[in-house]
């Protein structure tokens, strides 16, 4: 029995057993692809392996059944990913990734479970003065089936850095937030019982005004579920310049999904290898699947 057990989670989709939870993953993997890191000028230089070996190790340390990441590189860089990731033990037949065509700016969200349709959203775009602006890094969206019964929407969006812009990057990522929610806001308007999770690097504190209208705070559509890690802090972005710690990841859920949260096992993860991986700390969290 215990030999067929371990056959058994080799296999993501074949004999494994029907699983009540389910664990959802949020990491921006700080450029986890090819730049100019030798001051060269050629966007050459692949993430370092130290930092590549630490992230798959954290990822397989934290076995989440659905992945989605920020700062992905290229389609070869991808697929570099899921082959270190497969060497750590964890495997995900199902991936879907964003290209926005600069090479570190990608989102990606890989599964253990069937991704059923995908959307991305890559052609919005606002006003700031005479000036027009796309989202830079888009929205991408995806159906998941968990389960014959169970399926959910994932959103993931990487608003626009603290980064200085000319154009002002506070007002930038203002503006990214309110297309993110009408985004959202689509979503419920056509099923207000739908189980949707907004994830992703925001950038932003929860108090800020693009964090205002990412959560629909004045109407409540969606829930903060604002994960601690095991000594309570809430901190997934440290800034070493200035020593600075910040809530920038975040997990929204709406109404419908809510009462599936595992508060308990919704957390950020801590651990050694978060500073050999990343600038960011990643953020899990964990859900019934079985709607109540």
């Amino acid at each position: 029995m215990r030999i067929l057990f371990l056959v058994c989670l080799a296999l993501p989709l074949g004999c494994r057993p029907q699983a009540d939870t389910f664990s959802v993953m949020t990491y921006n993997l700080c450029q986890y692809a090819l730049t100019d890191r030798d001051g060269d000028g050629e966007p050459d230089d692949p993430k370092p392996e130290s930092e590549r070996r630490a992230a798959a190790a954290l990822i397989a340390q934290e076995r989440p059944d659905v992945l989605t990441v920020q700062e992905m590189g290229d389609a070869a860089v991808f697929t570099q990913f899921r082959d270190e990731l497969h060497a750590a033990g964890q495997d995900y037949p199902y991936a879907e990734r964003l290209n926005r065509g600069r090479m570190e700016i990608n989102l990606a969200v890989l599964s253990r479970f069937p991704i059923i349709s995908v959307q991305h959203h890559t052609n919005d775009w606002y006003s700031i003065g005479e000036a027009k602006v796309p989202v830079a890094r888009g929205f991408l969206d995806v159906n998941i089936q968990v389960s014959p019964k169970y399926r959910f929407r994932l959103l993931t969006a990487h608003l626009k850095s603290k980064v200085y812009h000319s154009l002002g990057q506070t007002e930038m990522r203002r503006n990214e937030a309110r297309l993110l929610n009408k985004v959202v806001r689509g979503i419920l308007d056509e099923n207000p019982d739908v189980n949707l999770l907004v994830a992703g690097d925001l950038n932003d504190d929860y108090n800020s005004a693009p964090l205002r209208e990412v959560s629909g705070r004045r109407g409540g559509e969606m829930t903060d579920l604002r994960p601690v890690d095991s000594a309570g802090d809430v901190w997934t972005y440290f800034y070493a310049a200035v020593d600075g710690y910040s809530r920038f990841d975040y997990f929204f859920v709406s109404h419908g999904m809510l009462p599936e949260v595992v508060r308990e096992r919704t957390r950020v993860v801590r651990s050694p290898l978060t500073y050999k991986a990343s600038d960011h700390r990643p953020v899990m969290a964990v859900f019934r699947a079985v709607d109540q």
